[in-house]
């Protein structure tokens, strides 16, 4: 059985998309979640809590990926 990484990138507006990597972020957000659907919900509100609310959209933006990973088992 698969279960899924949500991941969060933030990357500075003169990283183009493609580039925005977990080596090239300003900064990585990863939490495991149960299906892909998981991947796509509760982000926003994660970043409005910090202070990275204020830089998004302005300097920087958010990248957000889904990805597959195997349960041990």
């Amino acid at each position: 059985m698969s279960a899924f990484i949500a991941v969060v990138l933030v990357c500075a507006n003169a990283v183009p998309q493609e580039a925005c990597t977990d080596d090239r972020a300003s900064e990585v957000r990863k939490v495991r979640v149960a299906n892909e659907l998981g991947c796509t919900s509760g982000w926003q509100e994660i970043i409005a809590r910090t202070d990275l609310r204020d830089e998004v959209g302005k300097t920087s933006y958010l990248k957000t990926e889904c990805r597959r990973i195997k349960d041990a088992q």
